[in-house]
């Protein structure tokens, strides 16, 4: 899940596109590769209506990179049915050790899990009723952050329902948990909150905290209820006997804190518990930190092993393994020996350490670090090394062209977070693919440079730009056309970057309408002063300008009416063609009667292609044996082909009398090797013609001549070319003899001379 979720093209998209792209791969069959779903359907796994997925899922999908999608539109244009194929997991097919390489088996798994948490429930046709995921009602906003939030926790959780919480240093505003799911969603820790909050009053997560023997309340845990009701772990009893209370699998034993908060409990040393009184089972009052647990930040697990037996006296120097040191705080009368400071010298770690309450692995200084520092337990790699969005300068894009595009505006650039910067980056590549469909793709990043440049000039500067995403999304990266012709762009022509003509068109036809209505003006007041003729002149442009805006009006009616016009005749053609089709289907068969058989049914079909092989048997056996200049020979022996076929036919089908339902097929078997046996016939008969020796001897003489010592080829060329002097010779037989057919029921055979 990691592995597809870390792909580039998810990186900075919002959850409904991570979500989209996981309910994909769990539905992609592992013998196709490519998911076919409705995109009602879709939105019904995400939480979203289907003209929200349509508008926004679908073409995010596309963007991405990630995801081939092919639709077949629905009446009104809208992608109706998706095929969808998966780029990461087609590409990892067949590679061994790919995390996206899944058998069958795997797919399965996943798919069964999905459906657990998010599946959307179904109502089937015979009336059962297939009930909804955990998370299979929860629609609207927010709706795909909560499910893929709530899977992720699934995954982590062990078989007890536990969370593994992230180690290090948190904010104590939100705790433990709240920062685990915001590593695992790569969200900010409010963003996280609100999640977690809305899945706890759900109840699908819980977070019960320790009581400690002060009766104050320490850390919370993360639990998943349903994930320990299905292993079905046994019940846990608290320090007084009584169970735990909550729902699902609260009331359950989930395990000791240092299974779940640290690494295994192989490589960990049994530390001293550092709470006394408090009974070490699980319970609802328990919190991050097990009695075994130790209280200490996560550290590399490189200490020397403690054994039982070496503890004898309980002294706090003894049970450090072949190393006999005394603690780090020595008192007044404990006295440090030559060998006790070397044997200290030898300590991977220096002299400060937990008991001074500092860091193991830094010197009092600060300046000196241990030799384990920078490793990190192998269980911190499932929610803490998750890559994340770094900020990248227009320098460091990969894509050449978007550095030439965005160089103009590579400050405002600066100013984005990652997120933007990614959603900032599909609009350009966009705005490229629309460039470079006018001008040259070669010449299309200049151009997009030279308006950004334009754009900026007008707002005085990229330093006074408020803000740099909206100003890039809303007037630095679109284009806006002056005039009608899709090549303008602020009057200058993307293909040329000379002045737009059509736009000059417009322009002069405007001056000259203003000079006659001045002129007109001046006309009708010619003794009246230029306050009068300028009042007089701007009314006429008034009136001018109501006359256009109703013509213009005027026109896009026409244009509306046109297209419902348009849309009306190709409704009521798409009704006559299904009342044609459906006409058809209900047309009774032809032979025998039978109704709604689209004209022939089922058995007459299979009838009627074992006489069309049979026909075509007899026609290539006469073509190759009769006289095709004497119809009367044609037709005799066209008759008693026909019936030494029937006979054959009959006599080899003979067998199956006692199973009438699989005489059909044998004897469309029968025919099929009939009709192949007679063209093989024939073919043999017209290699051994005069006019297939012919062809072979010119090829054969052709290829010496050009090659005189290659006698095989020359062999290997002429036995060729008399396999196609055949069949061309079997096929002009064929239809010599279909046209000597047509002329005899047409009685137009030629009459023959004695």
């Amino acid at each position: 899940m990691y592995a597809l979720l870390e792909m580039p093209g998810l990186d900075g998209v919002l959850d409904t596109m991570r979500l989209a792209v996981i309910v994909l791969a769990s539905r992609t069959p592992s013998e196709t590769g490519e998911v076919v779903i409705r995109t009602g359907e879709l939105g019904r796994w995400i939480g979203l209506s289907a003209s929200r997925t349509a508008s926004s899922v679908v073409p995010g999908l596309r963007r991405s990179g990630m995801v081939e999608v092919e639709t077949e539109p629905g009446e009104f244009g809208q992608d109706n049915a998706l095929r969808c194929r998966l780029l990461p997991m087609w590409k990892a097919c067949g590679v061994v050790g790919h995390p996206l390489n899944l058998k069958k088996s795997e797919l399965a798994t996943l798919l069964r899990l999905m459906e657990a948490v998010m599946a959307p429930g179904w109502a089937h046709r015979d009336g059962r009723v297939t009930p909804a995921g955990l998370l299979g009602e929860r629609t609207g906003r927010s709706a795909a952050t909560d499910r893929l939030a709530l899977l992720l926790l699934v995954l982590e959780a062990r078989e007890t329902g536990r969370v593994r919480l992230c180690g290090g240093r948190v904010t104590k505003r939100y705790g433990r948990p709240t920062a685990t799911l915001a590593r695992l969603l790569g969200c900010s820790l409010s963003r996280a909150e609100r999640a977690l909050a809305r899945l706890e009053d759900a109840g699908l997560v819980e977070r019960p905290r320790k009581r400690t023997a002060s009766g104050l309340q320490q850390e919370s845990r993360l639990v998943v209820p349903a994930v320990a009701a299905a292993h079905s772990s046994p019940h846990a009893d608290t320090g007084n006997g009584d169970r735990q209370a909550g729902s699902g699998g609260s009331d359950r034993c989930v395990g000791d804190l240092a299974d779940t908060a640290g690494p295994d409990k192989g490589s960990l040393p049994s530390a001293k518990s550092q709470v006394n009184g408090v009974s070490g089972r699980c319970g609802s009052d328990e919190g991050d930190l097990a009695n075994t647990a130790d209280l200490h930040t996560d550290h590399p697990h490189l200490v020397t092993p403690v054994s039982s037996s070496a503890v004898s006296r309980g002294f706090s120097g003894e049970g450090r393994g072949g190393i006999r040191r005394r603690p780090e705080r020595a008192c007044v009368r404990e006295q440090r020996t030559a060998e006790d400071a070397t044997s200290e010298s030898a300590l991977p770690v220096a002299k400060a350490g937990p008991l001074r309450g500092e860091k193991p692995g830094e010197v009092h200084g600060g300046k000196a670090k241990s030799a384990t520092a920078g490793v990190r337990p192998r269980w911190l790699f499932a929610v803490d090394e998750r890559p994340r969005r770094r900020h990248r300068s227009v320098a460091d894009l990969d894509d050449l062209r978007l550095r030439v595009a965005l160089a103009p505006a590579a400050e405002l650039w600066d100013r984005l977070n990652p997120g933007q910067q990614a959603v900032a980056s599909q609009a350009a590549l966009q705005a490229l693919q629309e460039v470079a469909q006018i001008a040259d793709d070669s010449t299309a990043p200049r151009l997009l440079a030279d308006r950004l440049t334009d754009r900026l000039e007008e707002v005085g500067g990229q330093a006074l730009v408020r803000d740099p995403m909206g100003w890039l999304l809303g007037r630095g990266l679109v284009q806006r056309p002056a005039c009608a012709d899709p090549r303008c762009d602020d009057g200058i022509r993307l293909d040329t970057r000379a002045d737009c003509p059509t736009c000059t068109t417009v322009i002069a036809d405007r001056r000259a309408q203003r000079a006659r209505l001045r002129a007109l003006a001046d006309e009708q007041l010619a003794g009246a002063g230029t306050a009068q003729r300028h009042a007089l002149y701007e009314q006429h442009l008034r009136e001018h300008a109501l006359r256009e805006a109703a013509r213009a009006e005027a026109r896009r009616a026409r244009e509306v009416v046109a297209v419902q016009a348009r849309r009306a005749v190709a409704a009521c053609r798409r009704a006559q063609q299904e009342a044609a089709a459906q006409a058809r289907r209900s047309a009774p068969c032809a032979e025998c009667g039978l109704p709604d058989a689209a004209g022939l049914c089922p058995q007459c079909t299979h009838r009627q292609r074992i006489q069309t092989l049979l026909h075509e048997a007899v026609d290539l056996a006469v073509a190759v044996r009769a006289d095709l200049d004497d119809p009367d020979d044609a037709a005799r022996l066209t008759e008693q082909c026909a019936a030494d076929t029937k006979a054959l036919l009959a006599k080899a089908s003979r067998h199956d009398d006692s199973q009438p339902e699989l005489r059909s097929l044998t004897e469309r078997e029968v025919a099929d090797r009939i009709l192949a046996e007679r063209r093989t016939s024939a073919l043999r008969r017209l290699l051994r013609s005069e006019e297939a020796d012919a062809e072979a001897e010119t090829v054969y003489e052709m290829v010496l001549r050009r090659h005189p010592t290659a006698h095989r080829a020359a062999e290997e060329a002429a036995e060729q070319a008399r396999h196609r002097t055949a069949q061309y010779l079997l096929q002009q037989r064929l239809g010599q003899l279909r046209v000597l057919r047509i002329r005899a029921a047409a009685g137009r055979l030629p009459q023959r001379t004695a």
